[in-house]
């Protein structure tokens, strides 16, 4: 079996010392061969990566040695400390949205040095942050030259172009396609081969780019002021309204209001709807109106309880005048049913309605406060009853003497009242330091 020589090798320090002395009998103690030397003189010197600390001894590289060592234990635990934190506080740069671009910006700084030395993965997960996210940002940053995108369509090839986004826009605000939506424009576009692209990318960039479509309806005008009576008794509103009791039940509620003061003048409960609880509604309501000098007209809906031979009668006995609501007259019988909306929910909804016994207790007590308590915004405080009756001008009179001397002890209050920066005593400002604030009296 042939042995093979080992290859010898030689410091480079020593290689350099012949090339700059030019003995090649310089070091005769290690037997380099003269073969060795002329290929060190024929190559020239080689380059060498080296370092500085082969020039030290070795008691000072062990102390240089320790002293990295304790660094980076304590910058292992310093990091320690801090992951730790992040995963107690729970927090997640990809949970919340942070708006501010400087912020964005120092984290990517951040982590453009830290990827100099650990993976990117590494650094985001450090960081709690997503790389979905972390790209995002980086895209966002880099922007784009062209005026007509947001960012720089290489990021993502499968977007629209600025041209598609244009005929969208287009077809979007066009009046000869109003009459379409969305859905049906994006598959109109689809098969005249304007644009295609789904309903979902249509709604989205009609949400982010404020699109408006000219489907613009057009009411006819309404009057702001309903109907008015211009004193108390002229007209009446006459309504019914279905109240469901706990076990199933329903109850019928009459009532009429006056015009002119807002005042229930009577009101009925039923078990049934006919023409009964309208007939005995319109008779309470005629005995409370007579001796009135004019004709009063009667406001009701079209309902069968309302437009029957009975009803007929006792209005033309009673002398009341009938009328009904968007038939003969073009305003609707919405006074009635403001006053159904404030008892219900204001005032029956809140009790557990088990029989009719305990409704028209609650009935009869809500009625007398809206008559005789509750006063009206659009009287100036006064109460139905008191409009009803002509009872209510010198409330007006006192409540705005009330509000005029309210403000002049307010503003008496305020002027009077101190504290430690207004107070005119003190000029010193050492002493208005050393003086605790008062509170403002």
């Amino acid at each position: 079996m042939q042995m093979t020589q080992s290859r010898r090798t030689y410091d480079h320090r020593i290689r350099e010392a012949i090339l700059e002395t030019g003995d090649r009998e310089l070091f005769p103690e290690l037997g380099i061969p003269q073969s060795t030397i002329r290929s060190w003189v024929y190559r020239g010197l080689p380059d060498v990566v080296t370092s500085e600390l082969v020039a030290c001894d070795r008691d000072a590289l062990i102390s240089e040695i320790h002293a990295l060592r304790q660094r980076t234990t304590l910058l292992a635990a310093v990091v320690g400390l801090l992951v730790a934190m992040l995963r107690v506080s729970r927090n997640r740069l990809d949970d919340e949205r942070y708006s501010d671009g400087e912020f964005k910006a120092v984290l990517l700084r951040a982590v453009e040095r830290a990827s100099k030395v650990l993976p990117l993965s590494s650094a985001l997960r450090v960081l709690r942050l997503s790389a979905s996210r972390y790209h995002s940002w980086r895209q966002v940053e880099a922007g784009c030259d062209l005026d007509d995108q947001p960012s720089c369509p290489r990021v993502r090839p499968m977007r629209l172009t600025s041209q598609e986004i244009e005929s969208m826009r287009t077809l979007a605000e066009s009046g000869d396609h109003r009459h379409m939506s969305l859905r049906a424009l994006a598959l109109h576009a689809q098969r005249i081969g304007k644009v295609v692209a789904s309903p979902s990318t249509w709604y989205r960039m009609a949400r982010r780019l404020a699109w408006r479509r000219p489907r613009r309806r057009l009411y006819p005008a309404k009057p702001k002021i309903g109907i008015r009576a211009s004193a108390p008794g002229e007209l009446l509103h006459v309504d019914v309204t279905i109240i469901r009791l706990l076990d199933g039940t329903r109850a019928y509620l009459h009532a009429a209001i006056d015009n002119y003061s807002r005042r229930i003048v009577s009101w009925s409960l039923e078990d049934r709807l006919g023409s009964g609880g309208t007939c005995r509604l319109l008779r309470e309501a005629a005995f409370q109106l007579r001796g009135r000098s004019r004709r009063t007209a009667v406001v009701t809906d079209a309902g069968c309880e309302n437009v029957n031979a009975d009803v007929d009668d006792l209005l033309e006995d009673e002398g009341l005048r009938h009328t009904l609501a968007q038939v003969d007259i073009t305003f609707s019988n919405s006074m009635i049913e403001a006053f159904w909306r404030s008892l219900k929910h204001s005032w029956l909804y809140l009790h557990s309605l088990e029989s009719i016994e305990s409704l028209r207790r609650l009935v009869d007590f809500y009625v007398r406060q809206h008559n005789e308590v509750m006063p009206h915004a659009a009287f100036e405080g006064q109460t139905p009853n008191e409009m009803y009756f002509g009872r209510g001008d010198a409330v007006v009179v006192k409540l705005a003497g009330k509000r005029i001397s309210a403000r002049d002890q307010r503003i008496e209050a305020n002027r009077v009242a101190q504290c430690g920066v207004c107070n005119s005593d003190i000029s010193s400002p050492a002493l208005q330091l050393q003086r605790p604030r008062s509170r403002i009296s």
